[in-house]
């Protein structure tokens, strides 16, 4: 079985007690199954900015995005193409300039709840409903939990395999990764530095790293946390989303490759701290773990995602 892996950007939007949502057509991922709009983030593309574009031409709207309000996980399995793959959906709360108004698609779904409908194609209807008529409707799991609803396991064959899947590109990586911001009673924040051969050698990160297949975003922090620096944490928040494209990375492959990752990042408390120690096995992306104050922290050479976290600039 070929294990493959995607990363989704979708919203939630509501207007006047009603929230938006679109029907995947005939060339959908989920052909008549209702569900938020939002769809793949391409290769290199920031999720913020797929959302964006996944609204505009689902539902001809113009937004903007708020924050990131949920990351969850699923896998589907087509067994005629020998595939699983698993996706990772990031659902983001969503706004509407002031002004803003359709861009006119085919099956625009505008404020005022006017609605056109498209034949086939990826959506083939967009409108705005009430929770109480959404509730009515057939929902992708992810979107019933996003809503509230209950959710029910989609029927056999609801995801459409009708195009074959792709080879992984030789020179492209994505990379799913899940990081946390960790402190401890005393305020204290846990940084991993990075290992010689990987990129960024040297710098000091965040816990965490790539999860696995099947794995979902916060499960696989705690347990990068455990390997990591050997600590226990909770998570407590959910901070927000880093994207990194670096087209030419240089890592254990050796050679440059075209490097995508989608990064997001929790708030973790450990509440009994010990001593940061490095659990995973020998040859790790990690060289060692420590325990710092702030002041201690922002004096590091600290990786891009970091610094971000930690609230300083230009490190």
């Amino acid at each position: 079985m070929q294990l493959t892996r995607r990363v989704g950007a979708y919203g939630l939007l509501w207007d006047s007690g009603r929230v938006l949502v679109v029907r995947d057509g005939a060339e959908g991922e989920f052909p008549e199954l209702w569900r938020l709009p939002g769809g793949a983030v391409g290769h290199a593309e920031d999720p913020k900015h797929a959302v964006v574009r996944e609204v505009a031409e689902q539902a001809g709207l113009t937004v903007t995005v708020t924050r990131l309000l949920a990351v969850v996980a699923d896998v589907a399995t087509f067994p005629e193409d020998k595939v699983a793959l698993h996706t990772d959906r990031l659902l983001f709360e969503l706004g509407t300039p002031r002004g803003a108004r359709s861009e006119g698609t085919p099956h625009a779904a505008k404020p005022e709840g006017g609605l056109r409908e498209e034949a086939g194609g990826p959506v083939d209807r967009a409108c705005w409903l009430s929770l109480a008529e959404v509730a009515e409707l057939p929902l992708t799991p992810f979107t019933a939990e996003a809503l509230g609803l209950p959710v029910t396991p989609l029927p056999p064959g609801a995801h459409r395999s009708r195009d074959p899947f792709p080879p992984e590109h030789p020179d492209r990586r994505l990379r799913f990764g899940a990081y946390g911001l960790v402190t401890d009673p005393a305020g204290r924040i846990l940084l991993t530095q990075i290992a010689e051969g990987y990129p960024g050698a040297g710098l000091w990160h965040l816990p965490g790293g790539g999860t696995d297949h099947g794995e979902q975003p916060a499960t696989g922090l705690l347990r990068e946390l455990v390997e990591e620096g050997g600590q226990v944490g909770r998570v407590v928040e959910l901070l927000g989303v880093n994207n990194l494209h670096n087209p030419a990375a240089l890592g254990p492959e050796g050679r440059p490759l075209d490097w995508h990752g989608v990064r997001v990042i929790y708030r973790v408390l450990v509440d009994v701290p010990t001593d940061a120690v490095v659990t995973e096995s020998a040859g790790g992306s990690t060289a060692r773990a420590g325990w710092f104050t702030r002041a201690e922290a922002v004096d590091l050479p600290l990786s891009d995602i970091a610094a971000v976290a930690i609230g300083q600039s230009g490190r």
